[in-house]
């Protein structure tokens, strides 16, 4: 256990030198906020927010559940890893990721944008698991689904979130998946089969919407050549001032 502790304290403070000094080669501070708080390299903060902190999957998933069912105009997600078998609701006619995302799909637009997966099959998920994801999704409706490959050693993209009609977003820490852990947790955190998985993750509404739809976008395009449309402007929606802070440059 110690010897595990020395490791992985070696790997973190490693990766931590990796990303600061490839940031610091480009002259971004995005990692280092000025005095006040606010980072400069990103964009400004925005006032008339609503921000809900929602702990644990058995809190966030049927928020995300109830807002994608009530999409407008489209849904667009970004994952480390989805598993779309993935039971976001227990019931007589439990709710399944892929069932969700494609029943949302014959009425909005639903893209999903994944790290395209470990290019050493050692680690998870390896590639090969991420397009049969991509796969399954496509063949479950007419969902856009996109793998990134744009990589460097000891990188992943781990973001999590969720747009939903350039009103709602879902940014945090609680991925769509049983991959490496049970994400379905409660705050009672009972023992269960598979790793536990205590996490959280925020639910946005107001200004700070359009900053995260931008960031996908941005991604999208990179991903795919694709040019979304611009998102629009929200309305404020409450008294919350939030900054939306990137570490990709």
């Amino acid at each position: 256990m110690r010897l595990d502790r020395s490791v992985g304290d070696a790997v973190t403070a490693a990766v931590c030198r990796h990303h600061i000094g490839r940031l610091e080669r480009i002259g971004s501070r995005s990692l280092d906020a000025p005095p006040g708080g606010w980072a400069e390299d990103a964009p400004p903060p925005r006032t008339g927010n609503d921000v809900e902190v929602l702990v644990d999957g058995e809190v966030a998933l049927p928020r995300i559940v109830a807002d994608v069912r009530g999409a407008r105009s489209h849904v667009h997600l970004t994952g480390w890893f989805m598993s779309p078998d993935f039971v976001l609701e227990d019931g007589e006619a439990p709710v399944i990721l892929r069932d969700l995302l494609a029943a949302a799909a014959t009425r909005v637009d639903v893209r999903v944008l994944l790290w395209a997966g470990a290019p050493v099959p050692v680690f998870t998920p390896a590639r090969r698991l991420v397009r049969a994801v991509g796969d399954e999704l496509r063949r479950a409706g007419p969902i856009h689904c996109a793998l990134d490959t744009h990589e460097r050693p000891l990188h992943c993209h781990h973001e999590k979130s969720i747009v939903i009609d350039g009103e709602i977003a879902f940014v945090g820490g609680i991925d769509l998946t049983s991959l490496a852990g049970d994400r379905r947790d409660s705050q009672r955190h009972p023992a269960r089969a598979a790793l536990g998985w205590h996490d959280v993750t925020t639910r946005t509404r107001g200004p700070l919407v359009a900053d995260v739809a931008d960031h996908f976008n941005l991604r999208w395009q990179a991903v795919t050549g694709e040019r979304l449309p611009d998102p629009p402007p929200s309305s404020p929606a409450g008294d919350v001032t939030a900054q939306l802070v990137r570490t990709l440059p």
